[in-house]
């Protein structure tokens, strides 16, 4: 009868922890939102914003219009075939370095644990933006966030 009783609080306090847990995750809030752009962190910040809500065509408004800048479908099809993830990783908007019309960004790139046994990491990185017209465009980010495709010369087969 004891064990009964043992058993019995064992799966009420599971339970318990089931209904904490589903009241804790319908009721979070989403607080991807986007801010002021004009800082380069508010770029940053916008960008990342927009490729966590899949708003591709307000996302690549923040590109930079340098040479070899991918067309819209490359750059939306960079994240729908995965050869870019943000879903991946978390960022952590750090310190601005400016410098005239060109600015770097410090970015915390956390990534979950791939399993219960493993922790999760975190790298820096850092992203680049240069002054166009009056507004802060991005030159590059972290992998996750950005091709390497992108703004490099197309690749020309030479023929012996």
């Amino acid at each position: 009868m004891k064990q009964d009783r043992f058993l019995t609080g064992i799966l009420i306090g599971i339970a318990v922890l089931v209904v904490i847990a589903l009241a804790l995750f319908l009721t979070r809030t989403d607080n991807l939102e986007y801010v002021a752009e004009d800082t380069p962190e508010g770029v940053v910040q916008n960008y990342a914003v927009a490729l966590y809500k899949k708003d591709y065509e307000k996302a690549y408004t923040y590109l930079s219009n340098g040479q070899y800048k991918p067309s819209f479908e490359q750059f939306r099809d960079a994240f729908l075939m995965n050869y870019a993830n943000p879903d991946q990783a978390g960022l952590e908007i750090g310190k601005t370095n400016s410098s005239g019309d060109t600015a770097t960004v410090e970015l915390g790139v956390i990534f979950a644990p791939s399993d219960p046994f493993s922790s999760g990491y975190r790298s820096t990185e850092n992203a680049v933006l240069g002054l166009e017209n009056g507004l802060w465009k991005l030159r590059q980010m972290p992998y996750q966030y950005w091709s390497y495709e992108w703004y490099q010369e197309p690749y020309n087969e030479v023929k012996p």
